[in-house]
């Protein structure tokens, strides 16, 4: 009698389960890790003037307008330019609190219309403490 060697050829896989697990790891370690742009550290060149008074306001709602004339409010952007947009985005943001200090940072370049828009909208919500951000004027060196 023959005695056949029955060689049963294995199917071939491929475990993917502890892929998958390294896989959300590195996901989830990447979406920890990475710092998110902050638009408040754009690059804002602010008008300059000659006396500029340090004011500390920690708690200041921010309002930035960048030289092509988009807002920014508290690090979101405005998606819409206009005053009524303007106005319900403040608001969302301030909550209900209208005696809550707003600094305006306005780039040097900005359209002027577009920051006449700004204390537009502040005005009609009832913002009464604005202040405006400047950088101090380069001391000329000639004597006067």
């Amino acid at each position: 009698m023959r005695i056949a060697t029955s060689r049963r050829e294995d199917d071939f896989e491929i475990n993917v389960i502890s892929l998958i697990d390294v896989l959300l790891t590195l996901l989830m370690f990447f979406v920890l890790t990475t710092t998110f742009v902050q638009h408040s550290r754009m690059q804002v060149t602010l008008p300059q003037a000659e006396n500029s008074e340090q004011t500390e306001q920690h708690e200041a709602l921010v309002v930035l307008i960048d030289r092509d004339g988009r807002y920014y409010i508290d690090n979101n952007e405005v998606l819409n330019p206009g005053l009524d947009a303007l106005k319900e985005a403040i608001a969302r943001f301030a909550g209900d609190d209208r005696e809550r200090p707003v600094t305006l940072r306005a780039d040097a370049l900005t359209p002027h219309q577009a920051v006449v828009t700004a204390m537009d909208a502040l005005g009609a919500l009832g913002f009464t403490r604005l202040s405006i951000a400047t950088t101090p004027q380069a001391q000329a060196t000639g004597a006067k």
